[in-house]
């Protein structure tokens, strides 16, 4: 199913993985951290991962949506092994930070979302959550990816059942890390800006 997945990914999308600041054979420990237009967003970015990657990287996804139905919490758990986290705090039994930092901590790369839900708006990023900066700081060796999707909103707009083929890119920028002493609300705004300068130019006209 994996690899059904990918090459329908690919037939739709046309999707090009860019490499424009991290090293896609690095072993390091990374967190992916993207732009949220659609559900389909963390397949492809995990489409377009090395295969030497694509084995140790799971995607922090939305509990209540993809289990919604079975097939989709079989994709979701046994094909890409999400990490379902609760949106809503009353329905949490454990904390989705901590979570987060001890899967991390023991090795394996993680795929977050920092604006927490889809942007529907005209604005390039709605602002970042926190707990990227709560996580990065609970696991300094960690390497933060920016990760800009162009195009796939276009491709399976809200709502839309059928893919609409078009050309997708996913381009990756240059590592972050916590700087010491370093404020959240600082880090987000360096984080947001690392994510916007990765946007093609063609999306910001």
């Amino acid at each position: 199913m994996a690899v059904a997945i990918r090459i329908f990914a690919r037939m739709v999308t046309a999707v090009r993985g860019l490499w424009l600041g991290a090293d896609p054979g690095s072993p390091a420990t990374r967190l992916y951290f993207a732009n949220h237009v659609s559900n389909g967003d963390f397949i492809l970015i995990w489409t377009v991962l090395p295969a030497s990657l694509r084995d140790r990287v799971r995607p922090v996804a939305a509990a209540d949506y993809w289990t919604r139905s079975a097939l989709r919490r079989f994709v979701a758990e046994h094909v890409f092994h999400a990490l379902l986290i609760d949106r809503g705090p009353e329905a949490r039994e454990s904390d989705p930070v901590s979570y987060m930092a001890r899967v991390l901590g023991a090795g394996t790369s993680l795929i977050i979302f920092p604006e927490g839900k889809r942007n529907m708006t005209d604005e390039p990023l709605l602002p970042f959550r926190s707990g990227i900066y709560r996580v990065a700081v609970q696991v300094p060796g960690a390497e933060l990816v920016p990760v800009w999707i162009e195009n796939l909103n276009r491709v399976l707009p809200k709502g839309a059942v059928v893919p609409v083929p078009l050309m997708c890119s996913v381009s990756f920028g240059t590592p972050l890390q916590v700087r010491a002493g370093e404020s959240s609300e600082a880090f987000l705004e360096r984080a947001r800006a690392a994510l916007i300068a990765l946007r093609p130019a063609r999306e910001g006209s």
